[in-house]
């Protein structure tokens, strides 16, 4: 890896360093989700990168994929597990992280439980290593605690503008014999839970992507191609097209995902109902071992 391209990563793992330590300093019971959203993703903009996609607020037994919707009314509920999910680019590099925080101390050992999982996967994550070498790491750190894997959520490796570039970190041992590669970045993010261990799609969308180049036959190619100027291939909400479309444009969105013109991403409900966990970073790999580039445990200790 180049040395200008280390420096944008040192520069992106400083703004969204900033961006997770400002959401927990602000999060608390009672706040509309809307405004932690809104507030974390204009502090990445104006820290000079922009969203990698939408700011994720997660809760309780969601495990990913909710942000806040257009006019949203929901808050932190009292005594919640909440995952603060959020990245940032500068010219299509990402950084990818997350934290967890809760308002009930008896919830603790679950978020240590990722924690400790993600620390295992940074010390066993080197070039040669097979993925699912690292799962296995990851999961034997979370059954330590008592807790289970979410096997069907995984780290993903990360290319320019591309978050999920093919390769999973799994967070369980999959049998996954492809290896590690000196030069890539990966995101990793064990998910810890009390419940079943996988998630389902729930009814609800609330982020999109953009996948195909609009074309002037399709319907609102003027709302397409300003997404595909604006944000590109990455991963967007309709609150961000509000202010060029206005408030109906959540309702057109709606209409071109389900003709196929977007991808949606559901929200991901555990299977049993329970509570979940996530701590994340971003990692670049060197011939010495894995990198973190926010260095998100040193915020959580």
């Amino acid at each position: 890896m180049s040395t200008d391209l280390l420096k944008i990563y040192e520069r992106l793992g400083a703004i969204a360093r900033d961006a997770l330590n400002y959401a927990m300093s602000i999060v608390e019971p009672g706040m509309p989700i809307l405004e932690l959203c809104e507030k974390v993703e204009n502090r990445i903009r104006q820290s000079g990168a922009k969203p990698a996609f939408p700011v994720n607020i997660s809760i309780n037994e969601v495990a990913a994929h909710y942000t806040a919707t257009i006019g949203d009314k929901s808050v932190i509920p009292k005594g919640a597990v909440v995952k603060i999910d959020l990245g940032a680019h500068i010219d299509g590099y990402i950084v990818d992280t997350a934290v967890t925080v809760t308002f009930n101390q008896m919830y603790n050992q679950l978020i240590k439980a990722s924690m400790k999982a993600l620390e295992a996967a940074q010390l066993s994550m080197r070039p040669g290593a097979t993925l699912t070498s690292i799962g296995a790491q990851i999961e034997r750190a979370i059954r330590s605690f008592g807790f289970k894997p979410i096997k069907n959520l995984s780290g993903h490796l990360i290319r320019r503008y591309v978050l999920h570039a093919g390769k999973s970190i799994p967070n369980y041992d999959n049998g996954d014999r492809q290896k590690i590669v000196e030069g890539e970045v990966y995101a990793v993010e064990p998910f810890s839970t009390n419940g079943a261990g996988y998630v389902d799609d729930g009814p609800q969308v609330t982020i999109y992507h953009l996948f195909k180049n609009p074309s002037p036959k399709d319907p609102h190619y003027d709302l397409l191609s300003y997404i595909s100027s604006e944000i590109g291939p990455l991963p967007f909400t309709p609150r961000w097209l509000v202010p060029r479309f206005g408030e109906g444009v959540g309702n057109v969105i709606s209409e071109l995902f389900m003709k196929d013109y977007i991808y949606g991403y559901p929200v991901l409900i555990e299977h049993g109902k329970g509570l979940v966990a996530q701590v994340e970073d971003t990692f670049i790999i060197t011939r010495d071992g894995a990198i973190p580039v926010v260095n998100v445990l040193s915020l959580l200790k």
